[in-house]
């Protein structure tokens, strides 16, 4: 009886114990103050928030968005990106004076959020306890008030974005412990504060885009801590500071479009973790020695342009391991390209020297740049193959449109005592032209051009005619047309192009796109492309966005309208998605795409942990499949569903967008065009439309047709299981060499094989690697030679989602690995392999890949539509007769078995 009154007491006293337990933790995540709750829902009503992010009846500390406490007080509030009620909206106001009641807040933060007006003054008098102050694009106007100096323990100060005018108080360098501060984008003049170097904290400094003067303060050489200073468009002047060396945390800097003068600092070596160099657009003068650079480097982007510096470019500049874009056109530089081939494997690199003095041949050194302007220089001798994507113009060079004279070529030439090849034609006197050389070729000139305009007056009535059935046959389209309005100030749509705008997204106007990018901004540039510049902007609402910038003055005005129709009539979630569009510029047209948090899959594949990490974190294999499964899925759409199918023509690393979890968006819509042979309508619209058709892939067939795609496709799977950046983004000549060393790893018969290829950053277990062996197995049978000799993308989607279909025998049975390997763990295959020398890849010869006639092939059912294939490696059936799924396809027949040799 005792022991049973015992254990009710016990129990009664945990039940109470438990009680306070729970009523104390209610406590402490709820709001105490009654001042504090007073004071957030003032705040509500005067900002005009929604009740939906800070519901009434709702406690604040664990139900209103935004809102962060400690021991029963507010310490944070985030209200970046909210909406304001309707009536809210209608007198938008910077009323916050409930915040002067939060006497523990440490962080404020109203990003994209609409505060018209002027800072109040109590804001450097009553949050004093603020760490965080971000008011980042908020429509504020005034001045910064100098008593913010009294907030000395902000860490973070963002009033970016804004109009903030007037000059920057001297009283910011009492805020000791600043960590990042950010004044970019408004109207602030004056000086910058030669109390600068009080900032010992100091990471980050932008105060770009205002109407700042004077000169960089020297004491800037002090800021130890200092990663990335951007003071670009101002108007800043005399030269910049030797302390600029000292730097040594510096990652990136920017100090273009100012009125710098002078010359660049003679020793920059002790910038070693600079990546970033922008000083363009000044009046700077002077040679730039080979010492000027950090070494060992680390630069990825450097850009001299627009300024008087002569000489010849440090030879440094060209043999930068990390480099990706080198810019110094519009100088005065001069001198030869270094005869050289460093770095040829350098993945995303862009070259600009145009407007300078450079002469002599073009060197291998350009094989390092995927797109080089070389324009406005005085180059001669003939053009490379593999400068596929280059700008040549104002040149000397041989068989090339819109060179210069004679007279400037020989000249130039002269003056230096060197000698010119006269366009190829030593003994001519002149230029070639095409005026005729003598009276006796006269006669045939006239009855030639007689007979060409009667010919193509013929032409012309056939085409009219031609144009006019097309257009009565266009409606019949599967894809579906809508007939929209056209813009005013744009010229009406090439025949065969009727854009639906309905379906193209909103019509933002040019004045939010340049609220967006920050006036275009170079800090916000993304790329150069082919069809026009990508900019990263963001919208009043908080909305990040891509901008692509096109030039028609540049561009053809067909480019950009090819690229709208396209859009406008199809849809797919495997392709980016078209936000809206700004047509109002006559001379630039603007596309707005979704932004992909993730990039693509160039800058993906390999990504830095942090600043501070040097070690590059890999995809895992899960993601990489992922992407290839998600890009075929693309382009199986296109080529498959879409009728007539339409060929991509631009697959690579770069145009596979990635969002926020890794699935994939094709990007780089420009080139899509029908595929060649298909009907008459297509025959009509690639003949009026898509005379860029019949250019030359890399695979020496045309791009305009569905194999092409699958060829640049297989250099991409390449990619994702070699690790080798730039594979898909290299054209023939760059990729032959590398092709002949690599596809007889590759083989249907041995798994181990392809571990001597295999990215070593990839950690895969034995079943995993049976996925990699797959994909790589795929990847050879799209570089085919022979284009109808490639799979379909149906079937390499097939492939692809059922990876072990390709390498295990379909037969139950025998339902086992083809594998010849016993050589123990696959781990020990992989890594030992990796650390041998050169010579033990020897086992497999480097032979060409030759091209054999007889040998099986991918064939395809003339009565069901399937396909189904057999691996023939000498012309011959295989004695064993392996059979594979109907979907699914063995390595091409094309090369010789240099597996099965290795076997034997």
């Amino acid at each position: 009886m005792v022991d049973r009154q015992s254990r009710v007491v016990v129990a009664f006293v945990f039940l109470v114990l438990l009680l306070l337990f729970e009523s104390t933790f209610e406590q402490l995540d709820s709001l105490t103050s009654p001042t504090e709750r007073a004071a957030l829902l003032e705040l509500r009503s005067s900002l005009g928030l929604r009740s939906k992010e800070w519901p009434r009846k709702a406690d604040p500390c664990s139900n209103w968005t935004g809102i962060t406490c400690n021991n029963g007080s507010v310490i944070g509030i985030n209200i970046s990106g909210f909406r304001r009620t309707r009536i809210g909206s209608q007198n938008p106001q910077f009323a916050v004076d409930a915040l002067t009641n939060f006497t523990h807040l440490l962080s404020f933060n109203a990003s994209n959020f609409l505060l018209p007006g002027s800072i109040p003054d109590w804001f450097g008098q009553r949050l004093l306890t603020l760490q965080v102050l971000d008011l980042h694009s908020c429509s504020i106007i005034g001045v910064i008030p100098p008593n913010f100096g009294n907030l000395t323990n902000l860490t973070t100060l963002n009033l970016a974005g804004n109009i903030l005018a007037g000059a920057i108080p001297s009283s910011l360098s009492q805020l000791l412990g600043l960590r990042l501060l950010d004044l970019s984008q408004n109207s602030l003049n004056g000086s910058i504060p030669v109390s600068l170097d009080s900032f010992k904290n100091l990471g980050f400094l932008d105060i770009s885009s205002n109407m700042l003067s004077g000169s960089i303060p020297v004491g800037i050489g002090s800021l130890s801590k200092l990663q990335y200073l951007n003071v670009s468009n101002n108007s800043l002047s005399s030269s910049i500071p030797a302390q600029f060396g000292d730097l040594a945390s510096l990652v990136a800097f920017d100090l273009s479009l100012n009125s710098l003068t002078g010359s660049v600092p003679a020793d920059l070596r002790g910038l070693s973790s600079l990546q970033i160099m922008m000083i363009g657009n000044n009046m700077l003068t002077g040679v730039l020695p080979d010492n000027l650079f950090p070494a060992p480097s680390q630069l990825q982007i450097v850009s001299l342009r627009d300024n008087d510096f002569i000489g010849e470019v440090p030879g440094v500049l060209w043999s930068m391991p990390s480099l990706r874009l080198l810019d110094v056109s519009g100088n005065n530089f001069t001198g030869l390209l270094p005869n050289s081939s460093l770095n040829v494997n350098a993945t995303a690199t862009e070259l600009y020297i145009s407007q300078n003095m450079f002469y002599g041949g073009l060197t291998p050194i350009l094989r390092r740049f995927n797109l080089t302007d070389l324009s406005g220089n005085y180059f001669q001798g003939r053009v490379p193959e593999y400068l596929n994507k280059s700008s040549l113009i104002s040149n000397c060079l041989q068989n090339v449109s819109n060179q210069r004279t004679l007279a400037e070529c020989s000249s130039f030439y002269s003056e230096r005592g060197l000698t010119f090849d006269n366009f190829g034609q030593p003994n001519a006197t002149t230029p070639p032209a095409t005026e005729s050389s003598g009276n006796s070729n006269r006669w045939w000139i006239i009855l030639a051009g007689v007979l060409g305009g009667f010919a193509f007056i013929v032409l012309l009535i056939l085409l009219v005619v031609l144009v006019l059935c097309a257009r009565k046959r266009g409606t019949t389209n599967q894809r579906g047309v809508g007939v929209g309005p056209v813009p005013a100030g744009d010229i009406p749509p090439p025949p065969g192009v009727l854009l639906n705008f309905s379906s193209l997204g909103d019509a933002f106007t040019y004045q939010q796109l340049l609220q967006a990018t920050g006036d275009f901004s170079d800090a916000n540039l993304i790329k150069h492309g082919h069809s026009g510049d990508l900019f990263r902007g963001v919208l009043e609402n908080g909305t990040t966005i891509v901008i692509k910038k096109i030039d028609l003055r540049s561009i053809k005005r067909e480019t950009y309208l090819l690229e709208l129709d396209f859009i406008s009539k199809v849809s797919n979630a495997r392709l980016v998605p078209l936000l809206g569009h700004c047509l109002e510029n006559e001379n630039e047209k603007f596309l707005v795409y979704k932004y992909m948090p993730n990039g693509d899959l160039s800058s993906s594949l390999y990504r830095k942990n942090n600043l501070d990490d040097d070690n590059l974190q890999s995809l895992d294999w899960i993601t990489r499949l992922k992407i290839a499964i998600g890009a075929a899925e693309g382009l199986s759409y296109l080529h498959h569903e879409c009728s007539p199918p339409l060929v991509h023509r631009d697959i690579q690393a770069s145009s596979i967008l990635l969002d926020d979890k890794f699935e994939v968006r094709l990007g780089s819509l420009s080139e899509v065009c029908a595929q060649e042979g298909e009907t008459h309508q297509s025959r009509i619209t690639r003949l009026l439309r898509l005379p860029q058709s019949s250019e030359q892939g890399t695979s020496g067939q045309l791009t305009a047709i569905c194999a092409y795609d699958v060829y640049c496709f297989g250099k991409v799977l390449l990619e994702l299981v070699t690790g080798k950046l730039g594979i898909s983004a290299s054209g023939d000549a760059q990729m032959k060499d590398w092709l002949e060393q690599t596809l007889p790893y590759i083989s249907i018969y041995d798994k181990e094989l392809v571990t001597k290829i295999l990215d070593p950053s990839l950690i895969v277990d034995e079943d995993l690697l049976e996925e990699v062996w797959a994909m790589a197995v795929v990847a050879r049978s799209c570089l085919n030679p022979k284009p109808s000799r490639r799979p379909l993308m149906r079937y390499i989607l097939k492939a692809l989602e059922n990876p072990l279909k390709v390498v295990r025998e379909e037969n139950s049975s025998s339902a086992r690995l083809r594998t010849t390997s016993s050589r123990g763990s696959w781990n020990a295959a992989l890594f030992g392999s990796w650390r041998q020398s050169s010579s033990d890849a020897a086992v497999i010869p480097a032979t060409s890949i030759t091209r054999a006639e007889g040998g099986s092939s991918i064939k395809q059912s003339g009565t069901t539509g399937s396909q189904g294939s057999n691996f023939n490696g000498g012309g011959e059936h295989s004695s064993s007769r392996r059979r594979h799924s109907k979907d699914i396809f063995p390595e091409p027949s094309d090369t010789p078995d240099l597996e099965r040799q290795d076997r034997e």
